[in-house]
């Protein structure tokens, strides 16, 4: 075999055409083989001598796209300094654009005893563990380009591979649980019909399937155990005996692209699946354990953890932030990706102990031409102390507004005193966003997600159920903010049934008309149940996957939903690209500003009205005249006036419509409850009724006059009755 020095750069293996180049970063390796399988698992070791910057690296002439290899690394192996070096271990190239195989529990996997941890053992685990693949790039995707949704559009629905298409009946089986079922026609019209403009798609970078969960007959299904940050998770390829995870990536993605729909990763780059001081040596560990993970400074045979995985990675390291980098961009120029959710993003600012949005993890992603550009959103919290950061991100990041999830369920559930928090969070939460700079969309709305309750089980559950999940309920969060509308679990009962449809609709209809970015969880707008179970991160079974078989509750609340979708892109006022401001921008004699907030007797709320415990409902006014913004040619929009109207206590309350200088005239567009009526004009003075645990909204129509987005007035005030009167199943 012909070996040439090849180059240091780039890191990873690189199919030419022609050959492929082979580099690894390790600083304190004194040795490391190269070492080429064939399907058998025979292994060629080839000696790297070139060395540049501690890159090793050579060029194999003749080798093709579907070459199986690792490294074995030598080095010195003393765990008390933080070093890990074993070359009985074939490691995994974390460069590696494709990986095959998934871990067996083996002894051979760690370099310790079983029976004595601090015994040093070294065996061979060639035969139990992943290796990477060479990989051919090359990939016609024709006229594809980036939908580029605007934040103020856009819509995102967070996904899981698996559970999205599983049990979908028109999926062909083989499909069924991979990218290719993803990006079926079925769910890409499924996707299209609601609104939907970006999939949020929960991890698919290689991940590992937990030895310690296999052998409790579980496995990890949310896959927030990344081991390569380049590859596609092979288990989500259609055909399991290939390397054909690649390609079915990026045939997902132009699919979704043709339909305009963006597409969004959840990203793992705090921790890897390598665990903790005695978990398995699969890669980083084995090659060079100090350069990618943070260890304990005062005893650097343990890891500094914020992440509750048992490592974090090294963000003080130039070549761990070159690595997340050359990720990133990756999945952007390669794989075509239009943003990451940042998984524990704390984590990744953390440089020495505290959170700092100044660290040199912020500052390269700022001034990157490409990565600054696509959708940046932060899980802005890790298990760490400090942090807790929601709203304390740097200006180009949006986050998960976790204040905004726990402050609409404890408003629909009834706690007191939360109309002032409520009111926050419902204008875009100008208190967590505006001081930095930052406008509406820096927050991404959300009321429920892959980690805890659906939305059904939130209104169906006061307690977590996780008794599956063998870890005798002391897994997943306890304090889930929900409320079980009187009877724990499934019931019967005709009026606790109706009570929870009608809190799920209030829930989304607060989502969708709130301002920032809504985010609706997979199964949401089917009524999709988990019985309980909030932590479903190890069923990769029914409990967790999306029940597409159809019921009158859920034909009912998808029409709702998609009505709601439809009815938030018609209108530019819930999508506000910068905070509302109840000061007067209409000019002349009037006094109204963007946005009045009213008692239900139509009076301007108070000072004191605000923290009243009792105080459960609120009328909020939405200016038609004064959003104060331009569409792409400049030209002023106008809007239809909005009145919104919430009531989270249990009994009906009357509402009175505003004086004159409001409007003359209001109409029904929506009522999660059941009093509302379409066909009558509402004048300043009159009063309806508002359902107890509901919401009502009228609309004073105006001239539109934004070009870019159609206004079909009539056509929708037409199904209005339908949206307005969902079946009770």
């Amino acid at each position: 075999m012909q070996i040439w020095p090849g180059n240091a750069y780039p890191l990873g293996a690189t199919f030419d055409g022609t050959g492929t180049n082979f580099a690894l970063y390790s600083s304190i390796a004194e040795r490391v083989e190269l070492c080429l399988l064939d399907e058998n698992g025979t292994e060629t070791s080839i000696h790297l001598h070139e060395v540049d910057g501690s890159v090793w690296h050579c060029y194999l002439p003749g080798i093709q796209p579907g070459q199986r290899y690792g490294y074995r690394v030598y080095g010195p192996y003393a765990p008390e300094h933080g070093l890990r070096c074993d070359p009985s271990k074939l490691l995994l190239d974390p460069y590696a654009k494709a990986i095959v195989g998934q871990l067996k529990n083996n002894q051979a996997l760690f370099s310790y005893d079983f029976n004595d941890p601090t015994c040093h053992i070294e065996v061979d685990s060639a035969p139990h563990t992943m290796v990477g693949v060479v990989i051919n790039p090359y990939f016609n995707w024709g006229h594809d380009r980036p939908p580029a949704h605007d934040y103020s559009n856009s819509i995102i629905y967070e996904a899981h591979v698996r559970g999205m298409t599983m049990r979908h009946p028109d999926i062909p089986a083989e499909q069924r649980g991979t990218y290719l079922g993803l990006s079926h026609p079925v769910i890409i019209d499924y996707l299209r019909n609601i609104g939907i403009t970006a999939i949020e798609l929960m991890p698919c970078h290689q991940f590992v399937n937990d030895t310690s969960l296999q052998a409790k007959g579980l496995s990890n299904y949310w896959g927030y155990n990344t081991i390569g940050f380049f590859a596609p998770h092979n288990g989500y390829a259609s055909d399991k005996n290939s390397i054909n995870q690649v390609h079915e990536f990026k045939q997902m993605v132009k699919a979704f692209h043709e339909a305009d729909i963006e597409v969004i990763m959840d990203v793992v780059y705090n921790h890897t699946a390598e665990g903790n001081h005695l978990g398995p040596t699969l890669s980083f560990r084995g090659i060079d354990n100090p350069s990618y993970y943070r260890l304990v400074e005062n005893s650097p045979e343990h890891y500094f953890d914020t992440t509750g995985t048992g490592n974090s990675l090294n963000m003080r390291s130039p070549h761990t932030l070159q690595l997340i980098m050359d990720s990133l961009r990756y999945w952007i120029t390669d794989m075509h990706v239009d943003g990451f959710r940042f998984d524990l993003a704390s984590t990744l600012a953390r440089e020495l102990h505290e959170v700092d949005k100044l660290s040199s993890f912020f500052d390269i992603i700022q001034q990157d031409p490409v990565i600054s550009q696509v959708k940046l959103i932060a899980e802005p919290w890790d298990v760490g102390e400090g942090g807790y950061n929601v709203g304390e991100f740097p200006p180009l990041w949006s986050e998960w507004n976790g204040k905004y999830r726990d402050t609409v369920r404890d408003f629909w559930r009834g706690e007191p005193a939360m109309l002032s928090e409520f009111a926050f969070r419902l204008s875009g939460s100008s208190d967590l966003y505006e001081t930095s700079g930052r406008r509406p969309m820096a927050s991404i709305n959300f009321v429920t997600a892959h980690d805890g309750f659906t939305m059904r089980d939130l209104v169906t559950y006061n307690e977590k159920h996780n008794e599956a999940n063998g870890e005798g309920g002391m897994d997943g969060e306890s304090n889930n903010r929900s409320w079980n509308c009187g009877i724990e679990g499934p019931s019967e009962d005709t009026a606790i049934r109706q009570l929870r449809q009608r809190q799920i609709r209030n829930f989304l209809t607060t989502l969708l008309l709130s301002q920032g970015v809504p985010m609706i969880s997979h199964g949401d707008e089917i009524g999709r149940t988990q019985q309980g179970n909030n932590n479903t991160y190890c069923q990769d079974n029914e409990l967790s996957w999306m029940d597409w078989e159809s019921t009158p509750f859920g034909r009912s609340l998808l029409h709702f939903t998609s009505k709601l979708v439809a009815f938030r892109k018609t209108h530019p006022i819930f999508r506000r690209r910068r905070f509302l401001t109840s000061e007067s921008t209409r000019g002349g004699g009037t006094s109204i500003g963007e946005i009045e907030w009213l008692r239900p007797d139509a009076t301007l709320m108070q000072d004191s009205d605000w923290q009243t415990g009792f105080a459960r409902s609120l009328m909020v006014f939405l200016n038609g005249l004064a959003i104060q913004e331009t569409d792409i040619r400049g030209n002023p929009i106008v809007d239809d006036d909005i009145l919104i109207t919430f009531n989270a206590g249990p009994e009906p309350v009357i509402f009175t419509i505003p004086p004159s200088r409001y409007a003359h005239a209001w109409h029904d567009v929506l009522d999660t409850g059941s009093h509302a009526d379409p066909g009558h004009e509402y004048h300043p003075g009159e009063s309806f009724p508002l359902e107890g645990n509901s919401v009502r909204v009228l609309i004073h129509f105006r001239q539109y006059t934004d070009p870019d987005i159609e206004h079909d007035e009539d056509s929708f005030v037409a199904d209005v009755p339908t949206l307005l009167h969902p079946s009770v199943s």
